[in-house]
């Protein structure tokens, strides 16, 4: 049985995302829109599935949550923070800095999250990733303490993306 459903619904969170997006993108919510957005969730990750054969196996959607709610406040601190920085240094006064931080995520949809992650917080930008995966290049508006800065990328997500991505 599970294996009926695994091959039916390859990938069922992007099966519900599609269906969701297909709605919302319609000016009206019908009940053969929603099922016409099924339809094309169910059709699209079947058609894609073959380019996705490393997809991560365990994934931990309440640690995502929890994580995503994380991201969320430290987006919301970023600007308050990139709005006083902006207001109150001169751009001589700026200490911008490039910082590797070295990756123990190897797969790549965690990779990606991090990087995406780094680059939706204001004030920092993920600008490379190393050719075998192992650093991630990023550039800070302003810092007193760049290590510091590495430290808490390390611990406050690629910690928490670990866990996610099993």
């Amino acid at each position: 049985m599970m294996s009926a459903i695994h091959r039916l619904l390859p990938h069922p969170l992007l099966t519900l995302l599609l269906a969701v997006v297909w709605t919302l993108l319609q000016n009206q919510v019908s009940a053969g829109m929603v099922v016409f957005g099924i339809i094309l969730g169910i059709i699209i990750p079947l058609i894609t599935a073959a380019w996705w054969p490393d997809r991560p196996r365990g994934f931990r959607m309440g640690r995502m949550i929890g994580y995503s709610l994380i991201v969320l406040w430290d987006i919301l601190v970023a600007n308050v923070q990139v709005a006083w920085i902006v207001l109150t240094k001169p751009n001589s006064q700026l200490k911008s800095a490039w910082i590797v931080v070295p990756l123990d995520l190897r797969q790549p949809e965690a990779i990606t999250v991090l990087a995406g992650t780094i680059t939706l917080t204001p004030g920092t930008v993920s600008a490379d990733l190393s050719n075998e995966g192992h650093s991630l290049l990023v550039h800070v508006l302003h810092t007193d303490d760049p290590d510091a800065v590495r430290d808490e990328i390390k611990e406050r997500y690629e910690r928490r993306l670990k866990e996610i991505f099993v």
